[in-house]
C-alpha cells in the first residue's frame, strides 16, 4: 500500500474503523503525490472538534476511583491519541518531498496510534462511555497545524506531546492501579513502552535534519511554536530512564527537567490583545 493512501484512509474517512483499520500490505512511497494542506481532518459526526470551553476537563488521581470518571479519562485520551494519528497523516501529505525512510516510519508508528485510539475507545465502552458521547478538542491537530517542515514535526508531535506522555502514561498507571482497574493500567503501560520508540524515532530524525552545527537542545528549542514549549514535554513523574531508553542524552534530559518558563515571555504571549487562542478546557495531560 502507497504511503499516501494510507494518509488518506486516515485523514479522510468519516469512519472510526476505517481511519483505525490496521493494513496488511507492504508500504511503498512511490507515488507520495502534490503536498496536501487540510484545516482540519475528516471525522465522523459524533467525533467533530467542539467549540472552546466544551470539552470536559481530564480526571486525575483519587478522581478516577469513580468508574465514570476512568471512562472520560479514556474518551479523552482516545481523542488525544486519534488527533497524534491525524497529525502523522496531514504531516505525510502535507511534506511529501520529505525521505521515503521518514515516511515510511511516520506511518508504521501511525500503526501504534491506530492501536492507542482502539484501546482507549474500548475501554471506554466498557465503563459505559461510548468514544463520541462527549465534546472533543482539538488541541493537538490546532498546534500541529503550525508545523512548516519535517524537523518541527519531529520536535513537536514525538518531542513534546509524546515525550511528554512518557510521564503521564505512568502517571495514569498508578492512578488506576490504586483505584484497582488493571485493565486500564495495563492500558497505560502499553503506551508507554510504545511511547519510548515514538520519542526515539523523532530525536534521531531531529538529529538527521537539523543544522550539524547545533545541540539537539537548540534544534528542539528552535523549532518549537508557541505555545507548544519545553514545558509541555513533560509530566510531574519524570521519567529519566525512559528518555535514555528513547535515546535522548542526559545533557538534554537534564535541561529538560530543569527547564523554567520565562515569567516575561509568558506574559508578553499571553496578555490580552496579543492572545488569539483561549485555552484548552480539554487537559492535555495523557496526550500523544
Amino acid at each position: 500500500m502507497e504511503v499516501r493512501a494510507f494518509a488518506e484512509q486516515v485523514l479522510l474517512s468519516e469512519s472510526l474503523d476505517k481511519k483505525t483499520e490496521r493494513i496488511s500490505a507492504e508500504l511503498t512511497d512511490r507515488s507520495p503525490g502534490a503536498p496536501l494542506h487540510m484545516e482540519r481532518p475528516v471525522r465522523p459526526a459524533n467525533l467533530q472538534f467542539a467549540a472552546r470551553r466544551t470539552a470536559p476537563a481530564m480526571p486525575k488521581a483519587d478522581a478516577l476511583n469513580d468508574p465514570a470518571k476512568r471512562a472520560i479519562a479514556h474518551h479523552i485520551m482516545a481523542n488525544h491519541e486519534l488527533q497524534a494519528l491525524e497529525v502523522m497523516a496531514m504531516v505525510l501529505l502535507a511534506f511529501p518531498d520529505a525521505p521515503t525512510d521518514f515516511r515510511i516510519g511516520v506511518a508504521k508508528v501511525m500503526f501504534d496510534e491506530q492501536r492507542h485510539t482502539r484501546m482507549h475507545a474500548q475501554r471506554c465502552c466498557e465503563l459505559g462511555l461510548n468514544f463520541g458521547d462527549l465534546p472533543v478538542n482539538s488541541w493537538i491537530w490546532q498546534k500541529a497545524r503550525s508545523f512548516t517542515s519535517v524537523l518541527e514535526y519531529c520536535a513537536g508531535l514525538p518531542l513534546v506531546f509524546e515525550g511528554a506522555n512518557l510521564d503521564h502514561s505512568v502517571e495514569f498507571e498508578l492512578w488506576f492501579r490504586n483505584v484497582g482497574d488493571r485493565r486500564s493500567a495495563a492500558i497505560m503501560r502499553a503506551i508507554h513502552k510504545d511511547e519510548i520508540h515514538h520519542v526515539r524515532f523523532g530525536i534521531e530524525w531531529l538529529r538527521k535534519l537539523k543544522p550539524p552545527h547545533i545541540s539537539d537542545w537548540e534544534a528542539w528549542i528552535s523549532s518549537l511554536h508557541w505555545p507548544v514549549r519545553p514545558v509541555r514535554a513533560r509530566g510531574t513523574m519524570f521519567q529519566t530512564d525512559a528518555r535514555l531508553q528513547a535515546g535522548l542524552t542526559p545533557e538534554f534530559i537534564e535541561q529538560l527537567r530543569l527547564y523554567q518558563d520565562d515569567p516575561a515571555i509568558v506574559a508578553a504571549q499571553t496578555a490580552a490583545p496579543l492572545r488569539t487562542q483561549a485555552p484548552a478546557t480539554e487537559d492535555s495531560t495523557g496526550s500523544e
